[in-house]
């Protein structure tokens, strides 16, 4: 494929975070996206979006606040390039992106559908890496993340693009590749490189985070237990997330009642052994400040229950409807996109740091 028939379309998600400037302002000009759309996911009346000068064509779209999935639809569908490539509003291309975007995609046969750029998270050389900044790390060996992905539209269009039952940014892309991978299609691993530094975040974040456990109910209701191994996925941290908070609930029932002295104990035991351990395993690798110390002590307790009620929220809204006559023939397929459920043989690509 020549240089001339290289033309892609960047698509960009954004909720209007103050690193969007950065990023198409990072986008190169040889080759140049035949056009970068810029999908607002801001619900309601918002501010305008500040895009800044330069000689690509840029356009804003808006999804209504529907999440990422419904975002990047909206911008794929609105594409008129044979590729498009999504990246994250929070991430910055490397000055060599473009030219290597060009090999990445000239160098596709037929049967590849994407290609995934590779993500550089920078890290501080001058002391361990907070949990935070561990957690962002992990995105450098993630498999297919649309923080730098390119897919083929007409792959996009056969699979019909992401599903927006998954609400975050979070297993939508596993979910596109698995669909995608399902259609006998190939995805590989790029050349270009891109930064996604470390963003700041709350002291509760790691707590906040623990929301992404009711997609992982639902990827695991699509392609069974398995989904973590083709996902590229280490394992969670469920079964011992479920044990804790089972401690903890036995230990405070108990409390409050009596002639209930040893199993009290033993319960309270196993709950703050349990906690200890989650923490100390977060704590041990990280800088050990006192600031550093008290965000996992106390994230470390909470999270357990929050995983688990995430869990539970996200298995009960994943359940399969009751099948009816006018729908049995669909049963078993993807009621969004009216496709198969993929089943996937073999994994291909890097795992990804396992996730809590």
């Amino acid at each position: 494929m020549s240089e001339a028939e290289i033309r892609y379309t960047v698509v960009v998600p954004t909720t209007g975070r103050a690193t969007l400037g950065e990023l198409l302002a990072a986008l190169p000009s040889s080759p140049p996206p035949e056009e970068v759309v810029v999908v607002d996911d801001r619900p309601g009346e918002r501010d305008e979006l500040l895009l800044p000068d330069g000689t690509v064509s840029m356009r804003v779209l808006s999804s209504g606040g529907r999440g990422p999935a419904g975002a990047r639809n909206v911008g794929w569908r609105a594409a008129g390039t044979p590729w498009v490539v999504f990246l994250d509003d929070d991430v910055v291309p490397t000055p060599e992106w473009g030219p290597a975007l060009r090999r990445d995609l000239e160098e596709a046969s037929d049967e590849v559908a994407g290609s995934q750029g590779r993500i550089v998270v920078p890290l501080p050389r001058h002391r361990a890496p907070t949990d935070l900044e561990r957690g962002t790390a992990g995105l450098a060996g993630a498999w297919w993340i649309t923080a730098d992905m390119a897919y083929r539209s007409h792959a996009l269009a056969e699979v019909g693009g992401f599903d927006e039952r998954f609400p975050r940014a979070y297993r939508e892309d596993a979910d596109l590749a698995l669909r995608v991978r399902a259609r006998g299609y190939r995805l590989t691993w790029g050349t270009r490189r891109t930064l996604h530094p470390v963003r700041p975040a709350g002291f509760l974040a790691s707590l906040w985070a623990q929301a992404g456990n009711a997609d992982n109910a639902a990827m695991r209701r699509k392609y069974g237990p398995s989904w973590r191994r083709h996902s590229g996925e280490g394992p969670g941290r469920t079964a011992r997330h479920a044990i804790t908070t089972g401690a903890a609930l036995v230990a405070t029932g108990g409390a409050v009642r009596a002639g209930r002295g040893a199993v009290t104990a033993t319960a309270t035991v196993v709950w703050l052994g349990l906690t200890a351990e989650f923490a100390w395993r977060r704590i041990a690798p990280g800088p050990r400040t006192p600031a550093e110390i008290a965000r996992m002590v106390v994230t470390s307790a909470a999270i357990p229950p929050a995983a688990c009620w995430h869990r539970l929220r996200g298995e009960i809204r994943a359940r399969p409807r009751e099948t009816t006559r006018d729908d049995s023939a669909e049963a078993g397929r993807d009621r969004t996109h009216g496709t198969a459920a993929p089943e996937v043989t073999r994994p291909v690509g890097r795992a990804r740091e396992a996730v809590r």
